[in-house]
């Protein structure tokens, strides 16, 4: 029987540079996936919405824009997550920018460490979202929260799971990125997280690619995965503040999100980053619960 599934929703944008991926969590529900995933025979429980301090819209400071409310989403996330994990639930958090993520996976790793679980994070995603305060070009928070959760960051992001870094880069795999900013490049080098950018997907093809990123991977492995909807091509997925041409196409995406479901080892989901006010009648958040359901299990496999 599998875990039962709750949805938490973190309407936010605090850590973005365009207004509207507040309106994310929202999206997800009307475009129905609660009762998408309840089809599936999954028990859903959706908490509702988080609360959390509004969208000040101010420049950056010392390199950071927002932080102090940035970390106030990203505490009141790795509650909400940590107390979906006590109650041994599967957490799918509604975002919201991607900077929700140092929250949610703070989380995910405070209790892998507390049950002697390992842990493999997959980053899906167009860009790195490993830049700092020193190289950022813009100061927003979306754009480095791999590199907090890898220990590159202020104090207020690297606390929450009790342990700097929260994760080791050798539990990240980055996959389908296409954008990233020269001084970033050079610290994802530094560091050394496996990276499967385009031009790899292109070389070798998704499966491939998958099967390498998955290698390893056993029931004592936390799977987590973090979806970044700007990972899809905007072709099929509009509704993105930062979208960058030549990402996966739909049936690359599905096949990722099947060969994740294959594992049997999914532990916990984000969902970031789709935001409304750059979409048509919904149409992203429709693809993102098409591609949620793929990855709970559902199949057009007609082979035996």
């Amino acid at each position: 029987m599998s875990k039962p599934v709750r949805l938490i929703g973190a309407p936010t944008d605090i850590g973005a540079g365009a207004r509207g991926a507040s309106m994310g969590p929202e999206a997800l529900r009307v475009a129905g996936l609660c009762e998408a995933l309840r089809t599936l025979g999954l028990h859903v429980m959706d908490a509702g919405n988080l609360q959390g301090p509004g969208n000040p819209w101010q420049p950056p400071v010392n390199g950071w824009r927002h932080l102090p409310e940035v970390a106030a989403w990203n505490r009141a996330v790795f509650d909400a997550v940590t107390d979906a994990l006590s109650a041994s639930q599967l957490p799918i958090v509604l975002g919201g920018d991607h900077s929700l993520a140092i929250g949610s996976i703070s989380a995910v790793a405070s209790s892998c460490r507390a049950r002697g679980r390992r842990l493999r994070v997959l980053w899906l995603d167009a860009h790195a979202d490993f830049n700092t305060s020193a190289i950022t070009p813009s100061g927003n928070v979306h754009g480095m929260p791999a590199a907090c959760l890898c220990g590159h960051g202020p104090r207020e992001l690297l606390e929450f799971s009790g342990a700097a870094p929260a994760i080791e880069p050798a539990w990240l795999r980055f996959i389908g990125i296409r954008s990233v900013d020269p001084g970033e490049k050079q610290l994802v080098h530094r560091v050394g997280p496996e990276v499967f950018d385009m031009r790899f997907i292109d070389e070798h093809g998704m499966r491939a690619t998958m099967d390498m990123a998955l290698a390893g991977l056993d029931s004592d492995t936390h799977l987590h995965v973090s979806f970044d909807v700007d990972f899809l091509d905007p072709e099929i997925a509009p509704g993105v503040g930062t979208t960058v041409r030549g990402g996966p196409s739909y049936r690359e995406a599905q096949l990722c999100m099947e060969m994740i479901c294959d594992t049997g080892c999914l532990g916990s989901l984000d969902v970031m980053e789709i935001n409304p006010a750059f979409d048509l009648r919904n149409r992203t958040a429709e693809v993102a619960v098409d591609l949620i359901e793929s990855l709970f299990g559902k199949s057009t496999l007609m082979r035996p």
